[in-house]
């Protein structure tokens, strides 16, 4: 099983491009992907660009968990859709993309969790997902080789699913190939055409595709993508890190996490961990622009994130990524075509002696692969799911905030509906962009 996809992948969809469409996707990450496809499903004419592979960044590099559980109340009904639409699309596909419902667990080591676990079930109840308490006794039962001491007790819902991330996105692409979208790899979208003040396509580095329509879905990258069209959005940027275990003993078949350790199982039998807390953020020219707007989440959360002070050359962040450029221009797109950052090999390490003191009779544990993400990240840990109000022809769907994986089903067919008229379904209230501007509360997602 090969966990990484590159820029020396080979191409699935060279293209050309056509010179036009209905409706133009830029990214290629599962967000994109899923919104492309539920286009076409529409009877639209489908384009979907990315510049370097499907799925090579944070799409193919997450922990490949699809929970319900611990979602902010309103993602929750756009979550539970996506819960009905993995099944559905996993039906669709022509291979095993590892889905399965296992479960998701969060333990408690203090009252704090507890109560905090507690205070989020109504959300639950409300969208009837099977979420529930245990007891310290049932996690013990539930996790019978775990060293429990100090464990109060956990939020386990037995619904969640789990997928292969590398697997499932591109075979999410393969059923938007077949049914009509016109994927093309290694194409970066330089900047959007527009004329009389609203947007008629976009202009690639192979030249113009005229459409009335653009979504953007490009994760890390879309607000370096925005603000040189003048639209600022306060998204960052941090960088999680995640190894890959060789086989070892059913230890537990869904995904579970703890003050230290995020686990799961995966269909070769191994387990994919990943450090819990303190995400690392380069501090580049958003972050310091964005500062003011996360203040809340730094006084909920003081220590919530490791700053770094250089981002590496060509990240979106990095002090000396290009800011404007013109339609004749290479851009950072073209510069990076994968955004792979490395991992943090003390962090690794750590994580796992950690999974190994958390499991002692497991034999000794070894990696099979270790690679490392930037997660998209908004002030309030939800996402912009909205039409751009100073450029008509404008969707855009980012800063999924580490939940992109599993709501990005659902989430691209909303957006198809909102860049094509058609009915969201859902209230997208509180992923308007304005929030940042229009001097409402930052409400933060839950801390669970």
């Amino acid at each position: 099983m090969s966990f990484m996809i590159t820029k020396d992948t080979p191409l699935t969809y060279p293209g050309p491009a056509p010179a036009q469409a209905d409706v133009i996707v830029i990214g290629g990450g599962v967000i994109g992907v899923c919104t492309a496809l539920f286009a076409a499903r529409a009877g639209h004419r489908v384009v979907l660009l990315e510049k370097g592979r499907i799925a090579a960044e944070q799409s193919s590099r997450n922990w490949g968990w699809i929970r319900q559980q611990g979602r902010d109340p309103d993602e929750l009904p756009i979550m539970v859709e996506a819960h009905r639409l993995w099944h559905e699309l996993s039906a669709q596909t022509n291979v095993d993309i590892g889905l399965r419902q296992t479960g998701t667990t969060y333990l408690a080591q203090t009252d704090a969790h507890m109560q905090g676990y507690a205070d989020w079930l109504p959300a639950a109840q409300a969208n009837g997902v099977d979420s529930k308490i245990l007891s310290a006794r049932e996690v013990a039962a539930q996790f019978p080789g775990m060293h429990s001491t100090g464990i109060k007790g956990a939020l386990f819902t037995p619904s969640d699913l789990r997928a292969e991330p590398w697997v499932a996105v591109p075979a999410l692409a393969a059923i938007a190939a077949r049914e009509g979208v016109q994927i093309v790899e290694n194409c970066a979208v330089r900047m959007l055409d527009i004329a009389a003040g609203r947007v008629v396509g976009v202009i690639t580095e192979a030249g113009r595709i005229a459409a009335p329509e653009v979504v953007l879905a490009g994760g890390a990258w879309s607000s370096l993508f925005l603000r040189n069209h003048g639209i600022g959005i306060p998204q960052l940027s941090v960088l999680e890190n995640v190894a890959a275990t060789e086989p070892l003993p059913d230890i537990h078949a869904g995904a579970a996490a703890s003050h230290k350790v995020a686990f799961r199982r995966r269909t070769d039998g191994g387990y994919t961990l990943a450090p819990r807390g303190a995400p690392a953020l380069f501090v580049g020219p958003d972050a310091v622009r964005a500062f003011p707007k996360y203040l809340a989440q730094l006084r909920a959360e003081p220590f919530g994130q490791r700053l770094l002070p250089f981002a590496p050359k060509g990240f979106p962040d990095a002090w000396g990524t290009a800011r404007r450029w013109g339609a004749e221009q290479t851009t950072p797109f073209e510069a990076m075509r994968i955004l792979d950052p490395a991992p943090n090999r003390g962090k690794i390490t750590k994580l796992l002696r950690d999974f190994a003191q958390m499991f002692p009779d497991l034999p000794p544990v070894r990696l099979k692969a270790v690679w490392a993400g930037m997660i998209d990240t908004m002030p309030d840990l939800v996402p912009v799911v909205d039409r751009a109000p100073s450029l008509p022809g404008l969707t855009i769907g980012t800063g999924m905030s580490g939940h992109g994986f599993g709501i990005g089903p659902a989430m691209g067919r909303v957006l198809a509906a909102q860049a094509t008229g058609g009915d969201v379904g859902h209230d997208l209230q509180r992923f308007r962009m304005s929030r940042f501007a229009d001097g409402s509360p930052m409400r933060l997602g839950p801390n669970v």
